[in-house]
């Protein structure tokens, strides 16, 4: 039986100035490496195969502080923007309570939630989607066919885009899906790939 876990980072500096971060390379927050190494604490017991994250230094950070944690620091970690955040445009760096101040919240909703709306010069969820999951079925899922257990650290989009696929979830369901920060989620595939079972840790 193949196992993933998907791993959203820890609270990045801009999460905790409610910033649009996107594709910006910010660091983790001091709560975010806790809650990086917290979830190592989580995935204690588990022996990793592979890693895979996307290249922005909060995904790596949350990854690395994560194994070091578990003692698991030789793993083969693969990096792609595949796995990136989805890419917000001009929102990028904007405070989300200013933006809906001058859009109206009404609009940034639609930005954030929407599955098919772009925020202006960015990303929708769908074309996020279309990125990560290639990338998964080319890369990532011939190792779980092969019964590994595999470790995903990534970012909220990103992820959302791959439970959406996992769960088999239409797009009104992944509209109202919210992955939280440095919570490890766990899928248990058969041989085919198929989930048999999830959970967060």
């Amino acid at each position: 039986m193949a196992r993933v876990v998907l791993l959203r980072h820890g609270e990045s500096q801009w999460n905790l100035e409610n910033r649009f971060t996107g594709w910006v390379d910010v660091p983790l927050s001091e709560r975010g490496i806790q809650e990086a190494r917290n979830a190592g604490e989580k995935l204690r017991g588990f022996t990793f195969d592979r890693a895979f994250t996307s290249v922005l230094m909060r995904a790596n950070e949350t990854l690395r502080l994560a194994l070091e944690t578990i003692g698991q620091t030789a793993l083969p970690i693969q990096k792609d923007k595949a796995l990136n955040e989805r890419m917000y445009g001009d929102l990028q760096g904007l405070n989300k309570a200013e933006t809906a101040k001058k859009y109206g919240d009404e609009q940034v909703k639609i930005w954030r939630r929407s599955y098919d709306v772009r925020p202006p010069g960015g990303e929708s969820l769908k074309d996020t989607a279309e990125r990560v999951l290639p990338y998964y079925e080319k890369t990532i899922k011939p190792h779980l066919l092969k019964g590994e257990t595999i470790l995903i650290a990534a970012h909220g989009n990103s992820l959302r885009a791959l439970v959406m696929e996992l769960e088999q979830l239409s797009r009104e369901q992944v509209l109202e899906l919210n992955i939280p920060t440095g919570a490890p989620l766990l899928y248990e595939l058969d041989g085919g790939g198929k989930v048999r079972s999830h959970r967060y840790l």
